[in-house]
C-alpha cells in the first residue's frame, strides 16, 4: 500500500505538470507501482502470488480512478497536498494502532482513557479562547471585549486541538519504527529517545505555528475589508458590521480610548461586551473603545455611506 499511495502522489503531480516534467512524474510512478507488484507478488512463499498482483493491479486502477475524480460531476480530482495531508492520517491512524496493539482492555480502561479524558477536557477549557485572544492580540482589543458564545469557542477549541493533532504523527512514526525493528529505536541506541524528543518539539512548534498562520490570515482579511469598505468575514463567532455610532451624551462628556469619534462614518463594530463597545479605526489602524451607554449603533450597509443624525435625544446643552 505504501508503494501504492506513492504512485498515484507522483501520478497526480504528473497531471498538474506538462510536457518532459509530466513523463519524468509519470515514470516514477510507473517505477512505484512495479516496487508495490515486487512486495505484492514476496507475500506469498508458496502459491496465491498471481492473485496477489491481481489484487495488487485492480487497488492501484481504484486508487487512480479516486484520486484522479473519475465518474464525479464536479472532477473531485485530488491535489498533492490534499494526497500528503489523507497519507499522514492514515500512517497516524495505523502507528498509534502498532504503538499500543499489545496494550491489554484493561490497561487502556485503568490509565489510558482517563488519561485522554481529562486532557481532552483540560485542553478544550483552556483552548477555547486561544484562537480568539491571537485574533483579538492582532487588532489592539482584549478577548473580553469579543463577545463570543460558548459553542463557537467550542468550536475554536476544536480547531485548535485538530492542528495540535499533527504532533501525534511523530508517535506514529515511531511505533511504525519499532513495528519493522528499525535501529535507532533499539533500547541499546543512547540517540532514539534524544531524536524523538526533538522530533516531537519540533512538529508541536509547528503545530503552534499554523494555529498562529489561522488567526493572522483572519486579521489581513479583516484589514483588507476594512480598507474595501465591504463586509469582513467572521472568524469563530466573531463576526464585525459596519455600524454607524450615534453618540447619546454631549460630545464633551463622550469617553473614547484609543481615538476621537467621528459619528459622521461609519466604523467595524466587534459589538457589546462587558458595558463597552469596540470599534474598530481603519484609517489610524487602531480600535476605539467607549462606554455601550454613550452611544447607539446604528446598522450600516457598507464603510461607504454617510452617518446623519437628528441629535433630538441630546440635551439642550449638546
Amino acid at each position: 500500500m505504501a508503494w501504492l499511495l506513492a504512485m498515484v502522489f507522483c501520478a497526480a503531480i504528473a497531471r498538474q505538470h506538462s510536457g518532459a516534467r509530466t513523463w519524468v512524474w509519470a515514470g516514477i510512478a510507473v517505477l512505484c507501482f512495479v516496487g508495490g507488484a515486487r512486495v505484492a507478488y514476496r507475500l506469498f512463499a508458496v502459491g496465491g502470488r498471481v492473485g496477489s498482483l491481481l489484487v495488487c493491479g485492480v487497488t492501484a486502477v481504484l486508487l487512480l480512478f479516486l484520486s484522479f475524480g473519475v465518474g464525479a460531476e464536479d472532477g473531485g480530482a485530488w491535489t498533492p497536498a490534499q494526497m500528503l495531508s489523507a497519507f499522514a492520517v492514515t500512517a497516524t491512524v495505523a502507528g498509534i494502532w502498532l504503538l499500543v496493539r499489545q496494550w491489554t482492555w484493561g490497561e487502556w480502561l485503568a490509565w489510558v482513557a482517563p488519561l485522554v479524558f481529562a486532557v481532552v477536557v483540560s485542553c478544550v477549557v483552556a483552548s477555547g479562547s486561544v484562537l480568539h485572544a491571537l485574533y483579538a492580540d492582532s487588532l489592539g482589543v482584549a478577548p473580553d471585549d469579543l463577545d463570543v458564545p460558548g459553542l463557537w469557542q467550542a468550536t475554536s477549541a476544536v480547531k485548535l486541538l485538530s492542528l495540535l493533532s499533527y504532533a501525534l504523527f511523530v508517535p506514529a512514526l515511531w511505533g511504525i519504527a519499532k513495528h519493522v525493528h528499525a535501529s535507532f529505536v533499539s533500547p541499546v541506541e543512547r540517540l532514539g529517545v534524544p531524536l524523538y524528543v526533538c522530533i516531537q518539539l519540533t512538529v508541536v512548534a509547528v503545530c503552534g505555528l499554523e494555529a498562529l498562520d489561522s488567526a493572522q490570515e483572519a486579521v489581513e482579511d479583516f484589514r483588507t475589508a476594512a480598507v474595501r469598505k465591504t463586509a469582513p468575514p467572521s472568524y469563530f463567532g466573531v463576526e464585525p458590521e459596519w455600524m454607524c455610532v450615534e453618540p447619546t451624551v454631549p460630545a464633551a462628556k463622550l469617553g473614547s480610548r484609543g481615538g476621537v469619534l467621528k459619528p459622521e462614518r461609519p466604523y467595524l463594530s466587534f459589538g457589546e461586551a462587558g458595558g463597552t463597545v469596540s470599534l474598530w479605526d481603519e484609517p489610524a489602524g487602531t480600535a476605539i473603545q467607549m462606554a455601550a451607554e454613550q452611544v447607539r449603533l446604528v446598522p450600516a450597509a457598507d464603510g461607504r455611506v454617510r452617518c446623519t443624525f437628528s441629535y433630538q435625544h441630546l440635551p439642550k446643552d449638546g
